[in-house]
């Protein structure tokens, strides 16, 4: 399924800065950055829950915010974009 994960980490403070780039680092290894803090990844069920896992051991809920929005497996035709898009869409196979 497409899931967009948007978030919001504090970084008023050297660790939010760090837990910052450990979420980013963290969603870069399951999908694509679509904007700073917006990330389009495919997963399953099982992954999904893995993936909220290791995010809930990283931020801090009193100061920051992960959205999930589940976009199933019929997203193709719930995404617009204008203007830049990604070089690779995610899910979609890459020519060389």
């Amino acid at each position: 399924m497409m899931v967009v994960i948007a978030y919001d980490v504090d970084t008023t403070t050297a660790a939010g800065a760090k837990r910052l780039r450990k979420v980013a680092h963290l969603c870069e290894r399951y999908g694509v950055r679509v904007q700073n803090s917006v990330f389009e990844v495919l997963l399953d069920a099982a992954q999904l829950a893995a993936l909220k896992c290791a995010l809930e051991k990283i931020v801090q809920p009193d100061t920051d915010s992960i959205r999930f929005y589940r976009l199933g497996n019929s997203w193709k035709g719930r995404i617009d974009v204008m203007g830049r898009a990604a070089p690779v869409e995610a899910g979609e196979p890459l020519l060389l």
